[in-house]
């Protein structure tokens, strides 16, 4: 990937007549060597300059450069600048309804266009669309940590051959060196061009209902120790009613702006009701000079000659002071407007969503976060790190302030302590969000075999940080594998048949013992029995061998019997000396044996256990010199005196057995016990890899297991035969959405190809629309033509609901009844004023379905296999819905 040096007229100086920052510098320096870029700095501070210098550099060469864009709004407004910038001819736009210019040198588009493009050739080739680009320039790269579109970054970069060059640019991320390292290995040579330098740098106040604060110690590391909650007893005036602080009024915050000259400031409300209540209640306020006010109301007004309709209810007044709200829920249209009068610094407050803080360029003096938490599907939460740092970067504009501000504000539930922390924080760490759809799995699989599809697959940045994450288990895998190969070489040092007969004696041998202990058990349980009896006879001078509950000895004692004294039950108590001159108290069930066969020895009447010796089982003294002239006379009779045959043959065969293995060689050897412990540590540890192994793959695998289930319900519904898409499967890869073999299913149905254009707008929507919230409504009937049609599609949707659940697919499969009647009355051409008047929703919200709606009308023209009639009744309903102020005004 050698790329010639600069051109000579390329002069650094003449195209930026100002000082580069360091990374500005390394970040030029990199590209001309021709290696790709991931410059990772501040929100601000400069990073589009890199995208800038390829695009000269491309041109001085009369080559091409792609600039991509999370978001259409983006797209439209970078084409805006660089038409700007380097003429109107030579930049061009490609959205997914709209193609400007497409052959110009400079082409702006989304990430996913461009990724759609890539699908077109077989990955790594230059395709058609990318002959001549020289670079793609990938803004606001940090968009791979989005749950929806992240999947569409990781598959430019994979899909992009590797002739073109990357500059990925990206706001500060904390694993941007892992970033670089994947795109090292997936697409080629690239730095990491990383500055946490912010030219405008940027100071945190903290808004309480006493007044304005620093946050942070003059060191910047922590909470200013005046903050800090004090147990005093003056400490309990700022709190309200219900023994929470209370917060600060918007008209006190931004009054104590206005004193210290902190405006323009973005103020940021979380919810659209919040930021539309905030332009009323601060609305009365004057926050603009009389040159200002006149300057705005000449654009306002010819804003409003132009589009009647667009004016936001309740908030042109407020507009005309410099105060504005910027959310979800407002006209694209007025936004617009809103953003345009904000830049130009005629706008001193905008109450926006923090959708605002991703994307467009639209710097303030000061940011304020109204609070620290927002609400999720899981409830409360605390702001990340990366969202505070997204909202507050908005802070500071280069080259008009010294410094930017960042206020947070005291409410009921976080305070200085929460805001100070987020305000030290670090950025977060990007996290993959790759997740296969059936489109990718549809487009892959018409120019790549399935192993090949395999290894992009796990070319990801997913796979990446997988592999990372699974490193230790990686290097325990490596440990256990060294450990087999040490055992495996000791162990092969013994010669096998030498094994085999050493292990078969081993193995006898234990046999030949187990039967010899179930004889003796069986000959001693006999014998017991015997023994009861006999003992009932016994007379003082028997010899008896004791061991049992009560004596307890490591080998029977010989004894003899000396006397009997009344036990607790029936058999009385045994009173006898040992052998080893020892006096024992037992029971009949601690006789071992009895000898009734040996001579009797005599005991003296006067020769009696010591008196202070209780008789009681198990209490045992030491004898006198008396008792030891008879403890003496005590022989050891032979063991096998009572053995019965049968045992005492099981025991010369045992014998026979242990003496051929002591002769045995690895016996003599003295090695067998350890060769034995080795190979059963062998056998253990192979057991022990093979799980370990079968975990890290069933992790390292996740995405190609998702992508084999994918392919799997492709082949039930028939988009699939022997791996290669079918006409179905053709239609479902010409088709962008979150559910491509849903929307295919319906298109190749046929149940929309009869409907009239202002119907079909209306199905079109019910395939896009999210489940409405509860509370929303619309005061419109649907007609029947497309409550029947929809109605038809329930069967393949149930069908589709039962194999997603099963093989474990969570895409969504919309059929929406709830709204789409509004989609179908603005078909039909009713006035925009008239339709928002008849529902709950709000105006940017009916925007966003019709665009959605008009979004999937524009793929069918260009659908394969689709019959010609629906195609043209596609593009008409397209027409019809496609006015002001749904349609997308790009110049």
């Amino acid at each position: 990937m050698n790329y010639p040096a600069p051109s000579p007229e390329l002069d650094l100086g003449s195209i930026f007549p100002f000082e580069l920052d360091q990374f500005q510098k390394e970040a030029i320096a990199s590209l001309n060597a021709g290696r790709s870029v991931v410059v990772c700095a501040p929100t601000g501070s400069g990073k589009t300059l890199v995208g800038e210098y390829a695009i000269y550099r491309a041109l001085a060469r009369g080559k091409r450069v792609f600039y991509t864009t999370p978001l259409k709004a983006l797209s439209n407004q970078k084409l805006r600048d660089f038409r700007e910038k380097f003429g109107f001819d030579r930049v061009g736009l490609l959205t997914g309804d709209a193609s400007i210019n497409r052959d110009a040198p400079i082409l702006v588009m989304t990430t996913e266009i461009f990724r759609n493009m890539l699908y077109g050739t077989p990955i790594g080739q230059i395709g058609i669309s990318l002959v001549d680009v020289e670079a793609v320039i990938l803004d606001e790269c940090h968009y791979m940590n989005d749950r929806q579109r992240g999947t569409v970054w990781e598959e430019s970069i994979i899909y992009c051959p590797r002739e073109v060059q990357l500059a990925a640019l990206s706001a500060t991320v904390a694993n941007s060196d892992q970033l670089t390292d994947w795109l090292n290995r997936v697409h080629g040579p690239t730095d990491l061009i990383y500055s946490d330098f912010r030219p405008v740098p940027l100071e945190f106040h903290f808004c309480n209902p006493k007044g304005l604060f620093p946050l942070l110690n003059d060191s910047k590391t922590k909470i200013n120790p005046r903050l800090q909650k004090k147990k005093a007893k003056g400490g309990e005036r700022d709190r309200g009613r219900n023994g929470r602080p209370e917060a600060p009024g918007i008209i006190f915050t931004l009054s104590q702006l206005e004193q210290r000259d902190m405006l323009p400031a973005i103020y940021f409300i979380f919810s659209r009701r919040g930021c539309d209540k905030a332009v009323a209640e601060v609305g009365d306020l004057w926050l603009v000079n009389n040159e200002e006010s006149q300057i705005l109301r000449q654009q306002i007004d010819e804003f409003l000659a132009r589009n009647p309709e667009a004016g936001r209810s309740g908030q042109i007044a407020p507009l005309y002071r410099g105060i504005a709200a910027h959310h979800a829920g407002i006209l694209p249209a007025w936004k617009a407007l809103v953003e345009e009068l904000f830049q130009q610094g005629l706008i001193k407050v905008v109450f926006a969503t923090e959708t605002l803080a991703a994307g467009i360029n639209m710097p303030a003096r000061t940011t304020v976060i109204s609070t620290l938490s927002k609400r999720t599907d899981t409830g409360h939460r605390l702001l990340n790190a990366s969202e505070f740092l997204q909202m507050a970067g908005r802070a500071g504009r280069r080259g008009m302030d010294k410094q930017g501000h960042v206020v947070t504000v005291q409410t009921p539930f976080e305070g200085a302590k929460e805001a100070a922390y987020l305000g030290t924080s670090k950025p977060d760490p990007l996290v993959s969000q790759f997740t296969p759809s059936y489109g990718m799995v549809l487009n892959l699989l018409q120019t790549h075999t399935l192993e090949q599809t395999r290894e992009l697959i796990e070319r990801s940045f997913g796979q990446y940080m997988a592999t990372l994450h699974l490193r230790p288990e990686y290097d325990e895998i490596a440990e256990l594998q060294t450990q087999l190969a040490q055992l495996h070489e000791q162990i092969a040092a013994v010669d096998e048949n030498e094994l085999a007969v050493y292990e078969k004696l081993r193995q006898r041998l234990k046999v030949e013992r187990q039967i010899l202990k179930t004889l003796q058990e069986q000959a001693q349980s006999d014998r017991h029995e015997e023994l009861v009896m006999m003992l009932g006879f016994a007379v003082s001078g028997t010899l008896l061998s004791l061991k049992g509950k009560n004596i307890t000895v490591s080998s029977p004692v010989t004894a003899v019997l000396v006397g009997k004294s009344p036990g607790s039950g029936q058999a009385p108590y045994l009173v006898c000396l040992g052998h080893d001159n020892r006096w024992y108290v037992a029971t009949t069930g601690d006789v071992v044996d009895l000898y009734a066969e040996l001579p009797r020895i005599e005991v003296p009447p006067d020769v009696l256990p010591p008196p202070e010796m209780p008789l009681k089982p198990g209490q045992s003294r030491r004898g006198n010199e008396e008792s030891f002239a008879i403890a003496v006379r005590i022989s050891n009779p032979i063991e096998s005196l009572h053995l019965a045959p049968e045992v005492a043959e099981q025991l010369s065969r045992t014998t026979a057995v242990q003496e051929q293995l002591e002769a045995h060689p690895l016996h003599q050897s003295g090695n067998a016990a350890t060769l034995f412990k080795r190979r059963a540590r062998y056998v253990e540890l192979e057991a022990e890899l093979e799980q370990l192994q079968g975990q890290v793959e069933q992790q390292s695998q996740r995405h190609w297991e998702e992508f084999l289930n994918l392919i799997a319900i492709l082949q039930h519904f028939g988009a699939l035969d022997n791996l290669v898409p079918t006409q179905l499967g053709r239609i479902a890869a010409a088709i962008r959405g979150e559910n491509e073999l849903w929307l295919g299913l319906v298109f190749a149905s046929g149940e929309l190809d009869n409907l009239d254009p202002h119907h079909l707008a209306a199905a079109a929507a019910a395939l896009v629309m999210e489940t409405p919230r509860p509370d929303s409504k619309v005061n419109f009937d649907l007609s029947n033509e497309v409550a029947e049609a929809l109605a038809k599609l329930r069967g393949i949707r149930r069908q589709m609901f039962q194999l997603q659940r099963r093989y474990n697919v969570a895409l969504p499969i919309w059929l929406e009844f709830e709204l789409i009647a509004i989609v179908e009355q603005w078909a039909l051409g009713m006035e925009w004023i008239e339709l928002c008047e008849n529902t709950t929703l709000d105006e940017g919200d009916v925007v966003r379905i019709l665009r959605r709606t008009l979004d999937l009308l524009s793929q069918i023209p260009h659908v394969p296999h689709l019959p010609d009639s629906f195609q043209r009744n596609a593009y008409r309903a397209m027409q019809l819905i496609d006015r002001f102020p749904v349609n997308e005004v790009v110049e």
